[in-house]
């Protein structure tokens, strides 16, 4: 099992993700978004699962501060250069992706592996 989470560290649903994966004794590797931004083939592969239009997070200070609620925009492009609008935490388990809390899902994955 090859787990990633992506989000950042004051995320309450992010922080619920890692601690789903460590009480189960699961290593995962974690990406803060505070820190480096998706590159252009993790955003890719991420999409290929979950449509860009869903990976944007139009509740978040991020998107409001910006004001891209009233602005036409290219979603890929924004979402590379500004990682704080992506929603999270983003769960990555080699091809399977899920996008924020998602306990049930998580668990069939440890259900298959095992």
């Amino acid at each position: 099992m090859n787990i990633q989470i992506i989000g950042t560290k004051k995320c309450k649903d992010t922080q619920k993700a890692e601690r789903f994966f460590k009480e189960r004794a699961i290593k995962y590797h974690f990406k803060d978004l505070t820190e480096s931004q998706l590159s252009p083939g993790e955003l890719k592969n991420i999409s290929q699962v979950i449509p860009l239009e869903d990976l944007i997070d139009k509740e978040s200070k991020q998107y409001k501060k910006r004001g891209l609620q009233f602005m036409v925009f290219n979603i890929e492009t924004e979402l590379l250069e500004d990682p704080l609008l992506l929603k999270t935490p983003i769960v990555r388990n080699g091809k399977k992706v899920t996008i924020g809390y998602q306990p049930e899902v998580w668990a069939r994955w440890l259900k298959e592996e095992s």
